[in-house]
């Protein structure tokens, strides 16, 4: 059996990136940059002032009186110049005019008439100005390749001149759950049945993604309806089935992977829940087998068949984020094989949910993060710190 990270290195080892195309940037949420997005145009273009107030010379090294002369607005700049002695009334965001080199905030003047005093807190120079180019300026690299487009990274983009951004296709994903005992319609299922909620599973993390999704099956156990599926697979750049990965009688995804033309590069990891999990490919095609346990199905997906989407997005960071998090209660020592922990987060601990089966969708629902607990972990004791990922960052 593989470890974790070794499995992960082979699973980026066969993923593609796809291709790239143009698109508006107010559409990219989600997306990954193909290419540094370098700045077209300087941000601030000019001194702008930070508060309201008023703009002062270079020479006035005292508390006034300075005569108001004009203003200078947001969008509106004042045109003339600024000579010692004189004030003009500025708001936050408004071109600091020629003589100008300071604001003195609305709240520490006193007016009378036309003339302004400072009544304190005399500004030093550059004082309440943002000048030109503090931000990012013409040229400069403001997002670098790999990014992932999110709202404040669409903000910049437009900011730095782009309408349209070069990203990464989204990968077309085929989803097939198969088993006997699985039907489609939940409203209608026997004694002796489940409904197949595996598939919807794994095509609601993938389209989380930005990814279009094929939904295949629920197929059962039987190698012809499994050829049947798989051709309908065919023009997908990633196969992901659920159920049959193992290594029993009516355990048929692999052999059946293998007729189609599938090669597989691994199918066992030392993790719990998700050891029976398989990766391979068929031509330009990723292909993952995933568990038939929902929850197994789930945290496969979360490990290993979201990252490799991400790579192929051009994901600077494909893996999901780590953090450290107090433990909320004593965690046991752990064997041979690493586990992950179905768990819930309140803000300043985490506790392991009270099922941890990995049949047990119930404690996979209320979960808002794994715990990782590596291979041979000692003892963890309530207060100390353990490696969490959230799955809000799935």
């Amino acid at each position: 059996m593989l470890a974790l990270e070794e499995a992960q290195e082979r699973v980026f080892s066969l993923v593609s990136t796809m291709g790239s195309e143009t698109i508006p940037v107010e559409e990219s949420q989600g997306r990954y940059l193909v290419n540094d997005l370098l700045a077209v145009r300087t941000q601030p273009p000019a001194n702008l002032s930070a508060m309201d107030g008023y703009a002062i010379g270079f020479a006035d090294e005292t508390k006034g009186p300075w005569t108001l002369v004009g203003e200078s607005r947001a969008g509106t700049p004042y045109g003339g110049v600024v000579n010692s002695g004189e004030a003009v009334r500025i708001s936050t965001g408004a071109h600091v005019p020629a003589g100008a080199d300071r604001i003195l905030i609305q709240e520490n003047v006193e007016a009378n008439g036309p003339d302004i005093t400072c009544a304190q807190d005399y500004p030093a120079q550059g004082r309440h100005i943002r000048f030109a180019g503090f931000d990012f300026a013409a040229g400069d690299m403001v997002l670098p390749d790999g990014t992932a487009m999110g709202s404040a990274q669409i903000a910049l983009a437009i900011t730095a001149g782009h309408a349209t951004v070069t990203v990464a296709k989204c990968p077309i994903v085929a989803v097939l759950d198969s088993g006997d005992e699985l039907v489609a319609d939940p409203a209608n299922c026997g004694p002796h049945q489940i409904p197949a909620s595996n598939g919807a599973m794994i095509a609601a993390l993938v389209r989380s993604l930005g990814c279009k999704v094929i939904r295949l099956g629920p197929v059962p156990d039987d190698r012809y309806a499994l050829a049947e599926a798989l051709v309908k697979a065919e023009g997908a750049d990633f196969l992901v089935t659920t159920g049959g990965a193992s290594v029993g009688n009516h355990d048929l995804m692999q052999p059946a992977l293998e007729q189609w033309g599938a090669n597989l590069d691994f199918w066992k990891v030392a993790m719990k829940p998700g050891k029976p999990v398989m990766v391979g490919k068929r031509g330009d095609q990723m292909i993952f087998g995933l568990p038939g346990n929902p929850v197994s199905s789930y945290v496969t997906a979360f490990l290993f068949v979201l990252p490799a989407l991400r790579k192929a997005m051009n994901a600077a960071a494909p893996l999901p984020r780590m953090a450290l998090i107090p433990a909320g209660e004593t965690l046991p020592g752990i064997g041979s094989r690493r586990e992950f922990l179905r768990a819930i987060w309140d803000g300043q601990s985490v506790k392991p949910g009270d099922s941890q089966d990995s049949s047990a969708l119930r404690a996979l629902a209320t979960a808002n993060c794994l715990v990782h607990r590596p291979a041979h972990a000692a003892e963890v004791l309530a207060g100390e710190p353990v490696p969490v990922f959230l799955l809000e960052n799935g």
